[in-house]
């Protein structure tokens, strides 16, 4: 194990932290907040984490294999959660250290699951938006991966580096785009910065349309822009996107699509490669489940008779919102404030739930299983039921046009497997917790905030539907670590967590 390379790393880990920490306190300063403080002494403490890391922890070798990969990736995530809830502990916004982290947890790894109530988030709208639009911005970090960043923006480093690519990147298969790992992380930022000026851009013209005042247009454009690129789905408005105009939940929708789609497809569309693009049969799968679930989503609410779907229009632009922030795993919605997910009927609930499962593209900023991962699962059975019918036969299984080897079937339904045993263990440790008197949990509570959490989803029915602020300390952590497994796909943090790992040599 290359210790000093690792700490090393996380040391450029920290300053970059620290760097990107600015933006918040200036724009706290600047808006006469006293939070700029409490951001400004977080600078600093990751800032001097950093230097020492970095000056003093010098690599005589600077390879990294795949261990060293995944653990820096790990360390990273941790180290950025642990720090980036400073501001808000400081600042007593969140008073507790716990909440803060699992806010932090959440909005790295693009979650969206807040422990804030409603009238909390509506006070910091007012009185600290520095701290709401570091908040959003965790998610637009998180969305792409800040070791990514690192690597994108670094001079020099390693094309060792793809270690660290592909235990950032979300999905079963992650390749270069382009010959050189730094190249290629460039490459993806470079396409979601563009992203997420054009949302930005959209929802600006779409605020002056319904004539929001210039400030807040600007400032909740950006914060959902960057919400809505990293799939997070951070609000800064206690009914999420509720408030907004139809115009605002339309180009929303639109793009959480389509940060839902692999990154590498807009690449090869830059090349003029439609073909490869466009055959993509990930992409036709997503687009496919898109379409039958907002469908019958639409039908069902609009036969339901709630109070905000009382026409045609209506029922459907709440279904594909819905079902857009669901299969994304962004979690905004577009419900009314009186109202809650936990009124949709029963048939619209069941289908959001399994989107929850099947989540974005291999290689998009979206979480839960992915769509690839999902269709490999698919042919795997497939094969097992004709290996019964006629045992004689190869039964080859082909994805994207490639014939899938063992190895790949045994790592998907390997990891498939995993993936479900932390869910129950998720789920029987929230079950030992009641809530509280006001907000009692369920059955159907705990295991959808199980789900939601190891996902990265946010909502979730019954009380938390309202926020996770009614759970006990141990079972925010334990939810706290679930995010974070699920957005580094389980094995980096195990592989940290385990005592083999700093003990054996490689």
């Amino acid at each position: 194990m290359n210790y000093r390379m690792i700490f090393n790393t996380i040391g450029k880990v920290a300053i970059v932290l620290a760097i990107l920490l600015v933006i918040p306190a200036v724009l706290a300063l600047c808006l006469g907040e006293s939070s700029w403080w409490a951001i400004a002494i977080t600078v600093g403490i990751s800032l001097v984490i950093g230097l020492v890391l970095w000056l003093c922890v010098k690599p005589k070798n600077k390879v990294i294999f795949s261990k060293e990969g995944l653990v820096i990736v790990s360390l990273a995530w941790i180290y950025v959660s642990a720090i980036g809830a400073l501001p808000f502990v400081i600042s007593r916004e969140i008073p507790s250290y716990i909440d803060a982290f699992f806010e932090m947890c959440s909005g790295f790894s693009t979650t969206g699951a807040t422990i804030l109530t409603g009238d909390q988030i509506n006070a910091m709208y007012e009185t600290s938006k520095g701290l709401l639009f570091w908040r959003s911005f965790t998610h637009w970090i998180g969305g792409m991966g800040v070791v990514v960043f690192l690597m994108a923006f670094e001079t020099g480093s390693s094309d060792r580096g793809m270690h660290m690519l592909r235990a950032e990147m979300p999905g079963p298969i992650v390749d270069k785009i382009v010959p050189r790992a730094r190249n290629t992380a460039k490459i993806l930022y470079l396409l979601y910065i563009g992203f997420t000026v054009a949302e930005i851009v959209a929802l600006i013209i779409a605020g002056a349309c319904s004539n929001m005042p210039i400030g807040e247009n600007i400032f909740d454009s950006i914060v959902h822009s960057f919400g809505t690129a990293g799939t997070g789905g951070f609000g800064v408005r206690a009914d999420s996107i509720a408030g907004y105009s139809a115009a605002h939940q339309w180009i929303i929708s639109v793009f959480m699509i389509l940060f839902g789609i692999n990154f590498n497809l807009y690449y090869l569309i830059l090349l003029r490669k439609f073909r490869s693009a466009f055959g993509s049969r990930e992409l036709w799968i997503f687009g496919g489940v898109i379409v039958v679930a907002s469908t019958a989503v639409a039908i069902n609410l609009g036969l339901s008779n709630l109070p905000f779907t009382q026409n045609a229009h209506d029922a459907t632009r709440h279904a594909i919102f819905q079902v857009a922030s669901f299969i994304s795993t962004t979690g905004y919605s577009t419900i009314p404030s009186y109202s809650s997910i936990n009124e949709f009927p029963l048939l619209s609930k069941g289908i959001l739930f399994l989107l929850m499962f099947i989540g974005g593209c291999a290689g998009s900023t979206g979480g839960g299983l992915k769509v690839s991962r999902v269709a490999i699962l698919g042919c795997a059975v497939r094969r097992e039921l004709r290996r019964v019918l006629h045992p004689r036969n190869a039964n080859a299984v082909k994805f994207e046009g490639k014939n899938l080897t063992d190895e790949t079937l045994h790592g998907v339904t390997s990891y498939f497997g995993l993936y479900m045993l932390i869910i129950a263990a998720v789920f029987v440790v929230l079950s030992f917790d009641k809530g509280s008197a006001d907000f009692p949990l369920s059955v159907e509570a705990n295991i959808t905030a199980a789900v939601s959490c190891m996902n990265n989803i946010g909502p979730a029915y019954g009380a938390p539907a309202s926020g996770y602020f009614m759970y006990n300390w141990a079972s925010k952590l334990v939810m706290s670590f679930a995010m974070l497994i699920g957005r580094l796909e389980i094995y980096p943090i195990l592989l940290t967590l385990s005592p083999t790992t700093w003990i054996k040599n490689r």
